[in-house]
């Protein structure tokens, strides 16, 4: 068979001579560099590879199918969206077929990896992922992009310091138009209460707990909620009464709270009230504030924490050197009398496959913890050595040989629903 037309980015180039002409289920690994893993229920064949010490993930699907998704991950990523980054694309005529080529989402979960870890579905951890979905809607809609299979199925998670990151992952339905009409948003979101339903009633079904089956129905009706919520919040356009600034910076402070970077506008209107405008960009204001502050890029939650636990380091410097500190000055000794030793301390416990950034959240939130229950700070040098002999607990690695997390981490549940 003739070689198929391929369009490989530069990163993948390497992978040209795979056989790409061939049946996916008949490659052959020669080189060692197949792996398995896990993969949620997919209507077409998905094999993993490793290249260059970066997992990426291969699927056989029609031909027009596998075009149609290829250009709306690529528009995801070009609008920054959340998606999965896709590298490349075999078309294949004579067979009708193609194979899509994405980068593995490191540090990523399904839902059922994410909720199993833990000894009940653990509703904070369930709304946790609710909010995701609604929030992870929500952007999508907001580009443009019709998702058409919304489910917990074709999403990956990531924890994100308190709360928990979505991410489409399968994007054979999707259309990108250049907005939305309310009832394809209405119709969308339908969808995805329907299959997040059946997604979290079929995992209590899973593991045994029918008694949860209905309390998962209703907590999936709930993203319709969560999703009105933060579309109201972006889109209105509020009438307030002149002066009233606390009000506006209520506002403001809500949408930096869900992550969104904002332009204000406030214009006086007829009734002698003003009128409150808002213009959002994507979900990373405390994200590009860290990394302007410190250059060290994370997710917008796990952003969020550091940047408060950076505020309260450079407290502590002026009060223990009774001193105006700079702020330059407050990041630069974080990160060199902190941040940088305590990962180095987590790195070699953990080891390699785990998201550094995310246990450092993990670690102020374990001494928080220690601390209300001692009535004092119990300091980050004791929480660390507490956090390592409880096993650096977190449900993205293996748990206990029953299958359940341990109990520090579910002492970790403490936020709840963004609604």
């Amino acid at each position: 068979m003739s070689l198929p037309r391929l369009r490989l980015r530069d990163e993948v180039a390497g992978l040209l001579d795979l056989p790409w002409e061939l049946p996916l289920a008949d490659w052959q690994d020669t080189g060692s560099r197949f792996r398995e893993l896990p993969v949620g229920p997919s209507r077409h064949l998905v094999r993993f590879l490793v290249h260059a010490g970066i997992a990426y993930a291969l699927k056989e699907l029609p031909e027009a199918v596998a075009e149609r998704e290829f250009e709306t991950l690529r528009h995801l990523e070009d609008a920054r969206l959340p998606g999965v980054r896709a590298v490349g694309l075999a078309v294949r005529p004579e067979r009708g077929d193609a194979i899509l080529l994405t980068e593995f989402l490191r540090h990523s979960m399904q839902y059922r990896r994410l909720l199993m870890r833990l000894r009940g579905v653990s509703t904070t951890y369930r709304d946790r992922l609710l909010d995701a979905m609604a929030l992870l809607l929500v952007d999508l809609h907001r580009g443009g992009v019709y998702w058409g299979d919304c489910s917990l199925a074709n999403t990956l998670f990531r924890r994100d310091g308190d709360r928990i990151q979505a991410y489409l992952v399968d994007a054979e339905t999707s259309e990108i138009h250049d907005a939305l009409s309310d009832g394809q948003r209405a119709y969308d979101l339908d969808i995805l209460v329907e299959n997040v339903a059946f997604g979290l009633a079929d995992l209590a079904a899973y593991l045994g707990r029918p008694d949860e089956m209905d309390a998962s129905v209703e907590a999936a009706e709930s993203v319709r909620t969560r999703y009105a919520a933060v579309w109201s919040e972006l889109h209105d356009q509020p009438e307030l009464v002149r002066g009233d600034r606390q009000a506006i910076r209520a506002r403001l402070r809500r949408l930096n709270d869900l992550g969104f970077s904002v332009d204000l506008e406030v214009d006086p209107v007829a009734t002698g009230a003003v009128r409150l405008r808002t213009s959002v960009t994507t979900r990373r204001h405390h994200a590009n504030e860290l990394e302007r502050r410190t250059r060290l890029r994370t997710l917008e939650g796990q952003a969020r924490i550091l940047l408060n636990d950076l505020a309260e380091y450079g407290a502590w410097l002026e009060h223990a050197e009774g001193r105006l500190v700079e702020p330059d000055e407050q990041a630069d000794r974080w990160l060199r009398e902190v941040y940088r030793p305590t990962q180095a301390r987590i790195a070699r416990e953990v080891g390699p496959d785990r998201d550094l950034v995310q246990a450092y959240c993990d670690v102020l939130e374990h001494k928080w913890l220690r601390s209300e229950h001692a009535g004092h700070d119990v300091g980050l040098d004791a929480a660390i050595e507490s956090y390592l002999a409880a096993g650096a607990p977190a449900p993205e690695v293996p748990a206990g040989a029953d299958g359940t997390a341990q109990d520090p981490l579910e002492a970790l549940d403490l936020e709840g629903p963004i609604s």
